[in-house]
């Protein structure tokens, strides 16, 4: 019986019996690693379902929002949501209050699950939101006289649970903090399913069916986190850990400390990482240096990769000796980066999603030498390339339900025949296998009607050895014969190191002119004909995608 024929609720059911004793989810807190059972999920999520049923006025299908880091308790909200009939509303811990209030104005949310450090920030959303009624923190040592504690709950494990059809919204994923209009992706619970089922195949391909740790470094609210990192992982039984802390050092002692083997990561991680691995080496004597760059020629001709494991043993042991590779998705994938890991000896998998198809779509397992590729797209995703714009289409039982509250939104995306238009410029090759190019809201369109991606640009120029971050774009001319046209722009952040060494008007030449450099490998009309030097960090979202229009506020000032 396949898992479309079940519902979220057995499946819930079936595997905290199924791994009962084994470790689902754990952090170290400043009171040690706390841990928790596949048992020990299921009972504190029953704990808060039942009272949120019986001790709260509450309905089936009102909202619950979850604002708090990723941590073990986050899990028992969302599934105690789910047991409680409500839709979940996962929200990002770096928006502004005001974006938050902007948010929830939207989804109307009845009760509101937060973590200690957020409390005081739910509680000015209290006051300024009606539908707010109840607010529990989730913190096991935290103490309030005000607010009640999920710890603290009457010990009731069993209530009649408020099941919903596959067809109900399970999540509201907002991809957006704008005090405009928030775009509020509706994920199904018929979605999930589908994920959790598609996503058995490329998992099968990467870990040959072992029960893995894996270590979480990606914010509860973003879909790929709880779909992949948290539903589909507890769904085989992994043991998945959280930190606090993005600083390489602080991952690494995870890694050692709990042997973790998998991950799920953004590509600007592995580019922090490698630049990371690389500071190390440029320390190390100049001998030491040398070896590394021979080892490091010769590992390319060697396809092992326990060979190359034990080549570059220093750095596995850094990771803890453990570590085999991860999936990384969310924003394209710096092939450079990709060869450097596979290289010594880490596996990477390029995946490719939308919040929109909650969220994979796809996953390279099978054709790795082409780490450009995303792979085939899973079973039951049907595809179509639009061939007037290249666009990518896409269709199945993973695409969302729509745009909460926003009907003219949804068909501008979702067409009557289910297809989503993606926004993305992508080719199909003769094996079914995806590259996506770029992105038709990002493509500068220049006076001629010639047509630039700036991902394609950027990645020519990321090759840059003084380049820290990067960001190409359209910026339209308000003087001249080419008055309203576009031209390419390249916004660059060089590395802070060479302001130790040179003037600023030194480094804005040496950037200018490896630009110029790298930019013949691209034809004429696509090489940037202006270079905007900046040295604050250029803004991004909690996945590390560089914010266009904020980039283009920047130089507008």
């Amino acid at each position: 019986m396949g898992l479309r024929e079940r519902d979220f609720f057995w499946l819930m059911e079936k595997k905290t019996f199924t791994y009962e004793d084994r470790i689902a989810l754990g952090v170290r807190s400043n009171f040690g690693w706390k841990e928790f059972t596949y048992r020990g999920i299921g009972l504190l999520t029953r704990k808060l379902a039942t009272h949120m049923i019986y001790d709260l006025d509450t309905k089936k299908g009102q909202r619950l929002a979850i604002l708090s880091e990723s941590k073990p308790e986050y899990g028992a909200c969302v599934f105690a949501s789910a047991l409680a009939g409500f839709v979940t509303v996962p929200l990002d811990i770096k928006l502004t209050k005001h974006e938050l209030k902007s948010i929830l104005l939207d989804a109307q949310p009845t009760v509101m699950l937060v973590s200690q450090q957020f409390l005081e920030m739910a509680k000015w959303l209290k006051n300024e939101i009606d539908s707010i009624k109840y607010i529990l923190v989730i913190d096991e040592h935290a103490k309030n006289e005000d607010v009640m504690n999920i710890y603290d709950l009457p010990d009731r494990y069993n209530g009649k649970w408020r099941r919903r059809s596959s067809k109900s919204t399970m999540f509201i994923i907002y991809t957006s903090g704008t005090t405009g209009a928030p775009k509020g992706v509706e994920i199904t619970f018929r979605n999930i399913i589908n994920q959790l089922e598609i996503l058995k195949d490329p998992l099968d391909a990467i870990l040959q069916d072992r029960k893995v740790t894996v270590l979480s470094i990606l914010p509860m609210n973003h879909l790929f986190e709880m779909t992949v990192g948290f539903c589909t992982f507890l769904n085989f039984g992994f043991s998945v850990y959280y930190t606090q802390s993005l600083k390489p050092q602080d991952i690494t002692s995870i890694m050692r400390d709990k042997k973790v083997e998998f991950m799920i990561v953004v590509p600007a991680f592995l580019k922090l990482l490698k630049a990371g691995i690389e500071k190390e080496i440029k320390n190390l004597p100049k001998f030491a240096q040398l070896m590394f760059k021979f080892i490091y020629h010769l590992a390319k001709f060697i396809p092992s990769y326990e060979v190359k494991k034990i080549l570059f043993k220093k750095i596995h042991d850094k990771f803890g000796g453990n570590f085999m590779g991860c999936i990384a998705g969310g924003a394209p994938l710096d092939v450079e980066v990709g060869k450097f890991f596979e290289r010594i000896g880490i596996k990477v998998y390029q995946g490719y999603g939308l919040s929109e198809t909650s969220p994979v779509v796809a996953v390279n397992t099978d054709k790795r030498s082409v780490l450009a590729s995303v792979g085939r797209p899973l079973k039951t995703f049907e595809t179509k390339i639009v061939e007037e714009t290249g666009e990518l289409w896409l269709r199945g039982p993973s695409v969302m339900k729509g745009y909460h509250n926003q009907p003219e939104m949804t068909a501008e995306v979702l067409d009557a025949d289910g297809w989503l238009h993606t926004g993305d410029i992508a080719k199909i090759d003769a094996d079914g296998h995806i590259y996506i190019t770029g992105r038709i809201k990002n493509m500068i369109v220049l006076q001629g009607g010639k047509k630039v991606f700036p991902e394609e640009v950027e990645a020519v120029l990321e090759k840059s050895e003084y380049i820290a971050e990067l960001c190409v774009l359209g910026e339209k001319r308000t003087f001249g014969a080419k008055d309203g046209a576009e031209e390419v722009t390249a916004v660059i952040v060089p590395k802070e190191d060479l302001y130790k060494q040179h003037s600023p008007e030194e480094v804005e030449k040496m950037i200018k002119a490896d630009v110029k450099l790298l930019s013949n490998q691209l034809t004429q009309y696509k090489r940037p004909s202006n270079v905007i030097i900046v040295r604050e960090p250029l803004p991004r979202t909690t996945t590390r995608k560089v914010k266009r229009l904020e980039v283009k506020k920047l130089i507008a000032v």
